[in-house]
């Protein structure tokens, strides 16, 4: 029967005042009749407007039918003929602006709670299935895949199941890019990245840790002696971005992606860390994406008072809805509105303070959203120890600066068509390093995007 219910089936989590002095998963997950019932909310549409929403194209019908009847298995092996990270994604994309913003269920209430049945197949089928992957037999192509983020590992993947013989350059000691480095563990447990990894070798992908391309091989050495026919760039946007005020260089400052990658992949959060992060008892984060509800969740795990600064308001506040939710339940001050003009220093160079205005909204700039602008006579000092700036990254140039004939965009991102072609033949790139900083699933399809064009090139070649 049916289940015509208007909202979706609760997703259970950690209470706030428990889970903000822990890095353990904050969403606990469905049960299999919690699965079952949400599933049976899905009105099977003909023309699958949520397909339509998803970047990778998973058959979202088929398989939340499969959920409805009990059958996990059969869900899973439709979820992974279209995605590589199925348990990943489940956790970590914004259903709610792709696959469930297009589902007809929330046109009078929530729409299905297609994320949370990802996850749930995904992680049934990783807790009880047994036997080995069947390894496809080689076509006898190699293709060589620079970064294991999102869009690596998925172009790896497809490649992979089609018979090459693929290898991944990763510039970190551990695999999983962005996955493992900037995603908290509260939010996607780094031991599902790892399974998600481990059933790629299981393809017969290899992975080659600490390589940084540009340094430890240039693109024309993987191209021209080691005898790769076609590259895949998927180095993601690590350049961090300032504002270029003053104090920003005092002790105390850091940019998220330093504070998360000592927090995400060195533990920073373990009394043992040999990269321990600064013990501050109160922390502006500077940004309003979901990198800075990642900074200032994580700072307030560490037991400071956090406050989020943002120059608009919360309507245009660009992090996930779920996320700010979390972190306000979590006690997270938004000081929205604000906007610092100055990181204050004591004689030992160290954070005391940020110097801020408050801001009020103007005519809508390009990207269509009001301007913010400066309030007169509203500065104030808010007494801070330690400062985290989220306010975007730009891909790396190394690549760039080694590679002949590989053109990029004036803020560094390199120049792709739609199939992820650079203008260097057999090169191909997707995800952040092409677009800029964005979402784990749009890189994904990204990576899908360029093995199949990658597939076309090496086939006709």
């Amino acid at each position: 029967m049916a289940n015509m219910s208007p909202k979706k089936n609760v997703m259970p989590t950690q209470a706030p005042d428990v889970r903000n002095q822990n890095f353990n998963e904050v969403a606990l997950g469905y049960t299999a009749e919690a699965a079952i019932d949400e599933a049976k909310r899905c009105l099977a549409c003909k023309n699958m407007p949520c397909v339509a929403g998803c970047p990778v194209k998973i058959h979202i019908p088929a398989f939340v039918a499969k959920v409805a009847e009990g059958d996990f298995e059969g869900a899973y092996k439709i979820i992974a003929e279209a995605s590589s990270l199925p348990a990943v994604c489940g956790r970590v994309c914004p259903q709610e602006t792709q696959c469930e913003g297009k589902c007809v269920r929330g046109i009078k209430g929530e729409p299905v709670a297609i994320g949370r049945l990802e996850r749930f197949v995904a992680d049934f089928h990783n807790a009880n299935a047994t036997g080995e992957v069947e390894r496809p037999v080689s076509n006898g192509h190699k293709v060589a895949v620079i970064g294991s983020g999102p869009a690596g590992l998925t172009c790896a993947g497809d490649l992979a199941k089609k018979g090459y013989e693929v290898t991944v350059f990763e510039a970190l000691h551990v695999a999983g890019g962005v996955l493992v480095y900037g995603i908290p563990e509260f939010r996607l447990p780094k031991a599902i990245v790892q399974k998600e990894i481990d059933g790629l070798r299981a393809l017969g992908v290899k992975i080659e840790r600490n390589a940084v391309i540009g340094k430890t091989y240039t693109i024309d050495e993987l191209m021209e002696e080691m005898g790769f026919e076609a590259v895949f760039i998927g180095t993601g946007a690590g350049l961090p971005k300032f504002m270029g005020i003053e104090g920003e260089n005092l002790n105390g400052v850091y940019s998220a992606n330093e504070f998360l990658t000592r927090v995400n992949l060195m533990k920073a959060y373990r009394e043992d860390s040999a990269t321990p992060v600064q013990r501050a008892l109160r922390v502006a984060v500077v940004g309003g994406g979901n990198v800075a509800m990642d900074a200032a969740r994580c700072a307030k795990r560490f037991g400071a008072d956090v406050s989020i600064i943002y120059r608009r308001s919360m309507d245009e506040l660009p992090a996930r809805r779920e996320e700010v939710e979390h972190a306000m339940e979590e006690g997270i001050v938004f000081r929205l509105l604000t906007n610092p003009t100055a990181v204050l220093g004591d004689e030992k160079r160290s954070v005391t303070g940020i110097r801020c205005v408050e801001m009020e909204l103007g005519e809508p700039d390009a990207s269509g959203r009001r301007r913010p602008v400066v309030k007169e006579g509203s500065e104030f000092e808010l007494e801070v120890d330690c400062v985290i700036m989220a306010l975007g990254t730009s891909p790396n140039p190394l690549i760039k600066s080694t590679t002949k004939g590989l053109e990029t965009e004036k803020w560094g991102g390199i120049i792709a068509d739609a199939n992820g072609l650079t203008s260097r033949e057999g090169v191909y790139a997707g995800g952040d390093a092409v677009t800029g900083a964005a979402t784990v699933i749009l890189a994904m399809g990204a990576g899908k995007t360029a093995a199949a064009a990658i597939d076309e090139y090496v086939s006709n070649k």
